[in-house]
C-alpha cells in the first residue's frame, strides 16, 4: 500500500479509536505532505514519489528529536514525550531500518562495486549507497562507515 494511502487509513483508525495524539501527529504528517507536494508543483509534479515522501518522514523525525533533547534540558519533560511519541508515529511509516551487520555488507559492497580506494572516493560510495539503499538505509551512520571502510583500504 502506497504512503499516502496509508495515511488516510491510519488518520480514519486514529479517529475511530478516539486517539487524539495519534490523530494529531497524522495530520500533521498529511499537512507536511501537502506542503511538499505544493513546493513541488513548479516542477511539474502533482504528487511527490513515496522515496521522497520516506525523505521527509526522516526529516520530520530528526527534527522532533532534536526538539526533544532541548525540551529535556530545558527540564520540560511532558513536551519531550509529545515529541517522542509522535516520532513513534512518523517511524511507524518508514521502512524496516538495516541493522549493523546489513549496513557495513551494504558499505562493503558499494565500496566493492565503485573501486573506492580512499576517503577522496567517499562522494562515490555514498552515491551508491543512496541509490540502491535509500529508504532502508540511514544515511547519517552509512558516512561514518563508509569512511572508516575506506580510511583502513
Amino acid at each position: 500500500m502506497e504512503l499516502r494511502s496509508r495515511f488516510t487509513e491510519e488518520m480514519k483508525a486514529a479517529m475511530k479509536a478516539g486517539d487524539a495524539p495519534r490523530t494529531s501527529a497524522v495530520r500533521m504528517i498529511i499537512a507536511k505532505l501537502k506542503e511538499v507536494d505544493i513546493a513541488a508543483r513548479p516542477s511539474g509534479v502533482d504528487k511527490v514519489p513515496d522515496e521522497q515522501i520516506v525523505s521527509m518522514l526522516r526529516g520530520m523525525a530528526k527534527s522532533r528529536r532534536e526538539s526533544a533533547d532541548l525540551y529535556r534540558q530545558g527540564n520540560r519533560p511532558e513536551l519531550a514525550a509529545k515529541e517522542e511519541a509522535e516520532i513513534a508515529v512518523i517511524e511507524g511509516f518508514l521502512p524496516q531500518q538495516m541493522d549493523e551487520a546489513a549496513m557495513a555488507a551494504a558499505v562493503r559492497e558499494a565500496v566493492a562495486e565503485t573501486g573506492a580506494a580512499s576517503v577522496k572516493d567517499m562522494g562515490k560510495v555514498m552515491a551508491a549507497l543512496r541509490a540502491r539503499h535509500a529508504a532502508t538505509l540511514d544515511m547519517a551512520k552509512a558516512g561514518p562507515m563508509v569512511k572508516a571502510a575506506l580510511g583502513s583500504g
